[in-house]
């Protein structure tokens, strides 16, 4: 009681009990962005002296926050170096037909993957591949998107880097004195996690994820899957040469439609799937703009406006292709290129550009690219250097619409970037290296290496995660330094009383995953997590073990769409209802209640 009157006697205290009430509320409300919620918190608790700017925006300069923004370069290097397209390829094999297979590849294969990369860029990789699965099998989103979030918010807790979660945590934890966490330190409790939470994707009742549909748009109605027709040629080294359109990786990778395939003079319309192909075969593709980017990039196809008997030439070329463009453009009302076709006009040669394809709106193009009568609204995807599409712009019968080069893959880098992330991983754990030293020096290596541009290592970043959580980081230094987050563990501590440690360790892992809900995970990991360990002496448990319990609650956010960026991200094209998220988590958020504080007490 003393301790409680001392504190309500502390104008900070009070001003920092007030802001602390004011978060939760905008956080709750949605009235402000939660990191303009954040940055309004740190300010306020500066401005009223609650705390000085040096130690305030601390957290701004924290070994963690740096890390973060290194991991988001590090992981848009390795999707665009095509480094998870194996992942992409195992999800649209054949025999993974069926919604339970699927959850299975999630579960064993992808939550994995979100323990080393940050699960929020592998749910936006892996959205789109996981909608097209669906459109193929004529299946509901609803019924595998929740445990894509699910399984990677499961692989999340199995290293430091799969979540900006962790990194939070590892941040207070030095902030109190008890130092950063390592790569590893919770990876023993995060595996028995991984695994029972796979198991219950995979036996979960189907009826738990309702059939919700799917939106009935057509082929082209979105940007990215807007459906272009261009020409490959089959080249004699390709792989695909003795395989079937079926069997090829050609169609289990790409969202691709081979609408006719030309042999000499023989012309073969669908059903094409059973044909082996041929060197020197034609295909006419429609295929979306980002798959076609990666399909120039592959030495499996050519396009068929170059010489396929020129081997040379085409080295030569696509040796200087990294230096040009790739641009977008309109045939705008009035332009004198309509009428006639590609070949007639003599494109390349008098723009010097090479039309990659082919777009028309709703309507299919069956005619070859050089041959294809062009018509006003028709969008070509030409690349040519830059002096080239400078003229273009300056024409009257092309209007160019957006430049594109930031979209091609550099596919011929996977090996290095693959090298770099593992290397990334490694030196920290048998080295002395600091793993903020670590992720730094694989960010340089990737743009050394050519597997990122440096323009796009500044857009990778996401901003408003990074302010969120370094001005969240301020309130778990208020708490302590005005006292109350000891008045608020001892009010715990009252609660707690006569419970066994087991059923403590679950009602403080009840708590954090309910606020989580409620509040933004890296809210609720920032007023929690200086809380619990002033419950650790109480409890004969290590501080560490108490901020473990936190963040495996904060991680564990399976009940609402809220609960977590990655079951928003969701949530739309899965077109599910609030419930349904309730529905398919609370057996797992039960399970992980009963389960982590076992796994918490087994450890420490």
């Amino acid at each position: 009681m003393d301790e409680l009157r001392a504190v309500l006697e502390n104008p900070h205290a009070l001003i920092t009990l007030s802001v602390l009430c004011l978060a939760v509320v905008l956080f709750i409300g949605g009235f402000l962005a939660p990191e303009l919620t954040g940055l309004l918190s740190v300010s306020l608790l500066m401005a009223t002296g609650v705390l000085e700017p040096q130690k305030a925006l601390s957290g701004f300069g924290s070994p963690a926050l740096i890390t973060l923004m290194g991991l988001f370069a590090v992981s848009a290097a390795l999707f665009k170096s095509g480094a998870l397209d194996r992942l992409r390829e195992l999800i649209a094999f054949e025999s993974i037909n069926t919604p339970r297979r699927l959850i299975g590849i999630l579960g064993l294969v992808v939550a994995p993957i979100s323990g080393i990369v940050p699960n929020t860029p592998v749910v936006a990789s892996l959205l789109p591949v996981i909608e097209a699965w669906c459109i193929k099998r004529n299946l509901s989103p609803s019924r595998v998107l929740l445990p894509l979030s699910f399984a990677t918010l499961l692989g999340g807790t199995l290293t430091l880097l799969g979540s900006s979660v962790n990194l939070l945590v590892s941040d207070i934890s030095a902030q109190l004195g008890y130092g950063s966490l390592e790569l590893f330190s919770f990876t023993a409790i995060g595996i028995p996690i991984w695994l029972v939470g796979t198991a219950y994707l995979l036996l979960a009742p189907e009826w738990l994820l309702p059939d919700r549909g799917r939106e009935k748009t057509d082929f082209g109605s979105k940007p990215e899957q807007t459906g272009y027709f261009t020409e490959v040629t089959i080249p004699s080294n390709s792989e695909l040469v003795g395989k079937s359109l079926h069997n090829s990786r050609l169609q289990r990778r790409f969202d691709v439609d081979v609408l006719e395939l030309q042999r000499g003079k023989e012309r073969l319309l669908p059903p094409l799937a059973d044909r082996t192909i041929e060197p020197g075969d034609r295909l006419l593709l429609r295929v979306t703009r980002s798959d076609l980017l990666r399909l120039q990039q592959e030495h499996t196809v050519q396009l068929a406006q170059r010489s396929v008997e020129n081997d040379r030439t085409n080295q030569f070329e696509s040796f200087f292709a990294e230096g040009q463009k790739t641009v977008e453009v309109l045939l705008p009302a009035g332009s004198t290129l309509a009428g006639a076709s590609l070949r007639e006009l003599r494109f390349r040669q008098r723009h010097n550009a090479t039309v990659l394809a082919l777009r028309r709106g709703q309507q299919t193009v069956q005619e070859r690219l050089g041959q294809a009568i062009l018509h006003e609204g028709d969008v070509l995807l030409l690349q040519a250097p830059l002096d080239s599409i400078r003229g273009l712009q300056a024409s009257n019968d092309l209007l160019v619409l957006d430049q594109l080069e930031n979209d091609l893959p550099t596919l011929k880098r996977k090996p290095i970037a693959i090298a770099i992330a593992i290397a990334m991983i490694l030196l920290p754990s048998l080295t002395q290296l600091p793993l903020v030293a670590s992720v730094l020096i694989a960010v340089i290596a990737m743009v050394v290496g050519g597997c990122i541009r440096p323009t796009e290592v500044q857009r990778s970043i996401r901003l408003d995660v990074i302010l969120l959580l370094g001005s969240l980081s301020s309130f778990s230094v208020a708490m302590q330094s005005t006292g109350l987050a000891d008045m608020f563990a001892q009010g715990l501590e009252y609660w707690l009383e006569g419970l066994s440690t087991y059923f403590a360790l679950l009602v403080i892992f009840f708590a954090t995953t309910i606020s989580t809900q409620i509040i933004s995970n890296a809210a609720s990991v920032a007023l929690l997590a200086p809380v619990a360990v002033q419950l650790a002496p109480g409890m004969n448990l290590p501080p560490s073990a108490l901020l473990m319990t936190v963040l495996f609650g904060a991680s564990q956010s399976f009940l609402t769409p809220m609960g977590y960026q990655t079951n928003l991200m969701v949530f739309g094209p899965g077109r599910y209802r609030f419930l349904d998220v309730t529905r398919y988590g609370a057996g797992l958020t039960l399970l992980m209640t009963l389960l982590v504080p076992l796994l918490i007490l087994w450890q420490y």
